[in-house]
């Protein structure tokens, strides 16, 4: 969670301030190093937090204990106060006070306290209200309102409540859970005591790790350095042997020298004259140097001055002392929050990160988040995957979700925990139905039956022509081919953000009858006027519930429908972003319609609705656009009656 805290001055890069005032719209969050939009009104449009004032101005008062804070109307010397009036904006001691409040006057009613330095007033106002004071709560923004925030400001289709049903509800739950963690103090010194082991414990495995990894590198060492020398050796042999070799030749060739060696001695022999002794000599002599000449003519060294023998090739050895790590535990997974959805039953994925191997398997744990936490992780069975879809899920409950991978035996760390949402009523599953209101020139709706696709062509273009004389141009409308006749359902979609205009809600067969068989008819939402963004028929009778309701998407924002009381509200107001997923709630037994942002499951717009007879999903598109179901949303479990109407 980000923490805004002003420090510094406002020259910090990442404060920015409005051209035309000095404001600042934008806040530097110290947690998560991003900027935080505070809108056009700046820091005026946050609350104060009296109840820190509170606590900070308890923890001064005892820094100040030592130095007393003074009579502001005693005459010299001033008396220490005992009171400080939060009207009059002074601190007295026992004597001015009375001197200064007289009984029956109206300074008597001056509220007042200990001595204080801090006489701010203690009234929260409403941000956007300069001059009123809050006195409700939105339970769907869950923060303070004023009385024209509920009757035509931006809260005026949100359930509200009392200031003092709040206070009520939410001091208990907040006496509850410091209840909770007072009697769990035995529980808690007990995981103190654990954690402390486990920081001895980590401290001591730590230098063992340390000690037993420099070991290990250790002996690699010694082994290196053993076979270093054995080749080392190997070649120091073949040295020698080869130095011997060739100098062997070359005292043999230096003989082949003239008056040296063999040359020499057969130079000698040819002087001699005896006969006899010449041919005695000259016969062993004559064999030598026919060797020699031999030799001269095919010369070969006795031994080659290479030793291209002894090359070591480390190349693999590089590459494993290069990967020389730890046991191979895999990385974490990641969970895939767009790709996860969560229902009665859900589809959890994940993703395992970029540039590291495959595993063998995942296992999936999950359980609900409760207040206690004493709920037990719920485990799946090996998954090969990467998805897994979780059933038998309660519906308006949170859930926290983690995976873990397997390699070779060893499990990965868990992924980072994430908490998602089911939705407050079991899922309506449906298609489109293209025998209701269907029209093919211009919607396009796919084989499977889960996606429509509203396409501006000519007939579009011929039809525009009567905006010139005022007239309303017609929206395309498809249906659902199931209805609810009685209970609480759910289902979501996705509205493609180049959509120009989509209507999305629900609507009754009956005036789903009225409507294709009226084509007239302009109270009906079937039609609107161009643009289409800031009109809806469904505002001309919002005091009373209809058979209908429906919100209006169209350029990246979802249009909340006008309040009863709201024709001075402005219409950025009433706009929002478009969330990415967008989710319908019908009540009907109650006769209530809520719509969601998917993801986080907020409460965006409650209305009521007439329920009567079958209530289908419903949507309207004008222009480019389009619509997709969620996929679980199209699994049907079984094959219901369809409602069909010619148009």
């Amino acid at each position: 969670m980000c923490w805004l805290t002003k420090k510094g001055s406002a020259a910090h890069p990442g404060w920015k301030r409005t051209i035309h005032s000095q404001g600042i719209t934008t806040f530097p969050c110290p947690s998560c190093k991003h900027d935080i939009d505070l809108g056009e009104r700046g820091l005026s449009g946050l609350f104060r937090n009296f109840t820190l004032e509170t606590i900070v101005e308890r923890y001064r008062q005892a820094a100040r204990a030592a130095v007393a804070i003074m009579c502001n109307l005693c005459k010299p010397p001033p008396q220490e106060a005992t009171k400080s009036c939060m009207d009059c904006k002074a601190s007295y001691c026992n004597e001015c006070f009375k001197l200064h409040h007289p009984w029956g006057t109206p300074k008597a009613q001056h509220e007042y306290v200990g001595p204080t330095t801090n006489f701010r007033p203690k009234i929260l106002m409403c941000p956007e209200h300069d001059m009123e004071k809050v006195t409700m709560y939105c339970e769907v923004c869950r923060r303070p309102v004023c009385h024209l925030c509920k009757l035509g400001g931006s809260h005026a289709n949100h359930k509200v409540t009392s200031m003092s049903s709040a206070y009520k509800a939410l001091k208990e739950k907040l006496s509850k859970s410091i209840g909770y963690l007072i009697s769990k103090e035995d529980q808690v010194k007990t995981q103190i005591f654990q954690l402390e082991h486990m920081i001895q414990q980590t401290e001591s495995n730590g230098e063992k790790a340390k000690r037993e990894a420099t070991d290990m590198i250790d002996g690699l060492c010694t082994i290196l350095e053993q076979r270093k020398m054995k080749l080392i050796k190997s070649i120091e042999d073949s040295h020698s042997s080869k130095l011997e070799k060739l100098r062997n030749q070359m005292d043999e060739y230096q003989g082949m020298l003239e008056n040296s060696g063999l040359v020499g001695y057969a130079q000698e022999v040819l002087k001699e004259t005896d006969q006899s002794c010449f041919v005695q000599t000259a016969k062993q002599l004559h064999v030598r140097i026919r060797m020699a000449t031999e030799s001269l003519k095919t010369f070969q060294p006795a031994a080659e001055p290479t030793f291209i023998d002894f090359t070591l090739d480390v190349s693999r050895e590089e590459e494993i002392l290069k990967e020389l790590s730890f046991t191979n535990v895999p990385d974490a997974p990641v969970i895939d929050l767009t790709q996860s959805r969560l229902y009665d039953e859900g589809t959890i994925s994940w993703q395992q990160p970029s540039g590291t191997p495959p595993v063998d398997h995942y296992k999936l744990e999950y359980r609900r988040l409760d207040q206690d936490g004493d709920c037990a992780w719920e485990s799946t069975e090996d998954v090969c995957g990467t998805s897994k879809v979780i059933s038998n899920l309660d519906t308006n409950t949170s859930y926290i979700f983690r995976v873990k991978g397997c390699k070779n035996s060893i499990y990965s760390d868990y992924s980072k925990q994430v908490v998602l949402h089911t939705p407050p009523a079991p899922v309506l599953r449906f298609l489109f139905d293209e025998k209701c209101g269907y029209n093919s020139d211009h919607l396009i709706l796919n084989k499977q039956r889960d996606s429509v696709e509203s396409v501006a062509g000519l007939p579009m273009l011929l039809g525009a022509e009567r905006i010139v004389v005022g007239s309303y141009m017609s929206l395309d409308f498809i249906t659902g081919d199931t209805g609810v006749t009685k209970g609480k359902y759910y289902w979501t979609f996705r509205v493609e953000l180049g959509s120009y205009l989509v209507k999305v809600g629900v609507v009754s067969d009956t005036k789903l009858q009225e409507w294709f068989h009226s084509p007239r008819d302009i109270n009906s939402p079937r039609y609107d006027q161009d643009s289409g963004h800031d009109s809806g028929s469904e505002d001309i009778a919002l005091e009373h519930s209809q058979p209908f309701t429906f919100v209006t998407i169209g350029m990246r924002r979802l249009f909340i429908p006008k309040g009863s009381a709201s024709s001075s509200t402005e219409s950025y107001k009433r706009s929002l972003s478009t969330p990415n997923r967008i989710g319908i709630c019908l009540d009907y037994d109650k006769g209530r319609a809520n719509f969601y942002n998917a993801d986080t499951m907020q409460c965006l717009y409650e209305r009521r609705v007439e329920c009567s007879g079958t209530m289908y999903p419903a949507f309207g598109l004008m222009g480019g656009g389009a619509v997709h179901l969620d996929e679980l949303i199209t699994v049907k479990e079984s094959t219901k009656l369809n409602f069909f109407l010619d148009s």
